[in-house]
């Protein structure tokens, strides 16, 4: 393609909000006009597929659901009063507590006010606020936020000793839709713990973000903590960050959590209208489609230059791929679909892995995400006429163009800059944009079947793990790997049974290894 033509298409494919002060180029994705024709049809009951959505219609027919994340944003859309007044009221008491915890109002038993924030959460009650916090926290913040997002023993530590006395005067947020999540109550018990032995009465220093009437709700209801605040059954975790799973932590720090709702509810807007051409977010579903022909075989590798948007390819990591990434189609037929996201930023990225991309395996499709606004203030000419601002862009273009240039596919998205009403515009662009593409290929993009099928994986492993430890312990003498099978009746499991053994004995808790812990064949397994 010739600079002319390719100019022309940039300017066929480039949308442009005025208003909105967004980008969205999809030119370097090659589709042309017959599969755009093609793709109509489907849009079209993609647009009314949404629709129904929005008014109500149960959308995740697993659990019997609504889907009314986009109600968070502009509460008139809820299909009934008493779904609006929750979601009003829910805004106004978070507004309202952290203000109170912010300027003191609220503070720690025998302390003068709170200092940092510690947020447990898992998956979408993480991934969201983390990378809140890293796009819009301020360098000074109120209070300084810290996160538990794993069960890993090490981490937890590390992040409990960065607190050290600090504990005091540290907010715990606990959150959990059902109240029963493993990693998110393994935290908590683990700060519980920390708190004990400092003494600190943990109630008077934590919150619930929790179901209403879960168990974590009625364990908080029960201890008398601080604050409660619901997590709607409507929304899912990877949709939550601007329900109080989102906004509560940035509403802590001073973030606008307005402006965030505000620039969310804009981009909803725009991306309701039902033509492909003049609709970003279908754009995007477009341009996902053709890359990966309508079954993911292409990889969605997020690039933002931009230091503060570095978490933005995690979060959309989960959106994505839990949203997408399903065995079946709304009819029950196997299709293996998803489209597997990956990404850091750039130009961090010229020194990793774009050599592969513009050299390797053309196995995927990059989306830029281009900030128009280098700083606050002048910037520092590093030699004549050129700032570190020009260096970042020029990595940009050159990038896309030598991609392009070795035949590979990019999308680019451009905003002003990054503040808190971006951050509302790009998270509601990507939430439509699935919900479109999963419309286009017919699956659910609202329900997680195989994480459910991991949770319960790994909780028969724990039930193993006990039967293990307590046939040891009956037998009263030395057991080989069968012989432990055997009496757990799990002559299926003896690779299992070998893991948890290793993992026991390596950890000094209830069973210690005979023999060469390398060589399962040969070990016997004694209770310390």
């Amino acid at each position: 393609m010739d600079a002319a033509a390719l100019w022309q298409r940039y300017q066929d494919w480039l949308y442009y909000d005025e208003a909105l002060r967004l980008y969205v180029d999809v030119s370097r994705i090659r589709f042309d006009d017959a599969f755009v024709a093609q793709m109509e049809p489907r849009f079209a009951k993609a647009f009314k597929d949404m629709e129904a959505l929005e008014a109500g219609a149960i959308a995740n027919p697993d659990e019997n659901r609504m889907v009314g994340h986009y109600w968070l944003r502009d509460p008139d859309l809820a299909p009934n009063d008493e779904l609006k007044r929750d979601i009003v009221d829910t805004l106004v008491n978070i507004e309202q507590f952290a203000s109170q915890i912010r300027t003191g109002t609220l503070y720690p038993p025998g302390q003068e006010r709170f200092t940092d924030i510690l947020s447990i959460g898992i998956g979408g009650s993480a991934l969201g606020p983390e990378f809140v916090a890293q796009a819009l926290g301020p360098d000074f913040p109120p209070l300084d936020i810290h996160f538990i997002d794993n069960t890993d023993p090490e981490g937890i530590d590390r992040t409990l000793a960065q607190l050290g006395d600090r504990l005091k005067t540290t907010l715990v947020i606990v959150i959990s839709k059902s109240g029963g999540t493993p990693e998110t109550r393994n935290g908590m018990l683990e700060v519980q713990h920390r708190f004990g032995e400092m003494k600190i009465d943990f109630s008077k220093q934590a919150v619930a973000i929790t179901g209403i009437d879960s168990n974590l709700d009625q364990l908080a209801k029960s201890e008398g903590w601080l604050a409660r605040f619901p997590m709607f059954d409507w929304v899912g975790g990877r949709t939550s960050e601007l329900s109080a799973v989102g906004l509560l932590p940035a509403a802590l720090q001073g973030i606008d959590i307005r402006s965030i709702l505000g620039g969310a509810k804009e981009m909803d807007a725009r991306t309701r209208v039902p033509d492909l051409r003049n609709n970003p977010a279908a754009l995007l579903a477009l341009a996902w489609y053709h890359a990966g022909n309508g079954q993911g075989e292409k990889d969605m590798v997020i690039l933002p230059y931009k230091d503060s948007l570095l978490l933005f390819s995690r979060y959309l990591q989960q959106l994505v791929m839990e949203s997408l990434g399903k065995e079946k189609d709304l009819d029950g037929n196997v299709v293996y679909q998803g489209i597997a996201v990956y990404g850091n930023k750039g130009s961090t990225d010229q020194h990793a892995y774009v050599q592969q991309l513009r050299d390797g395996v053309p196995s995927f499709f990059v989306t830029f995400i281009e900030v128009l606004k280098d700083r606050e203030g002048p910037s520092v000419e590093l030699e004549p006429g050129v700032t570190a601002g020009d260096y970042l862009n020029g990595f940009l273009l050159g990038t896309r163009q030598a991609l392009f240039d070795n035949q590979r596919d990019s999308i680019t998205i451009t905003i002003p800059e990054v503040n808190a009403h971006f951050v509302g515009v790009l998270i509601a662009l990507y939430e439509r944009a699935v919900g479109f593409y999963a419309s286009l290929v017919n699956i659910n993009a609202y329900h997680q079947p195989g994480v459910e099928a991991g949770k319960k994986a790994a909780a028969n492993i724990l039930k193993l793990q006990l039967q293990v430890v307590q046939a040891v312990q009956k037998s009263g003498q030395p057991m080989s790997l069968s012989e432990l099978a055997k009496a757990t009746g799990s002559m299926g499991e003896i690779e299992t049974i070998y893991k948890i053994v290793r993992h026991l004995h390596f950890n000094q808790r209830g069973l210690a290894i005979q023999g060469d812990p390398g060589d399962p064949q040969g070990l016997k397994v004694e209770a310390l």
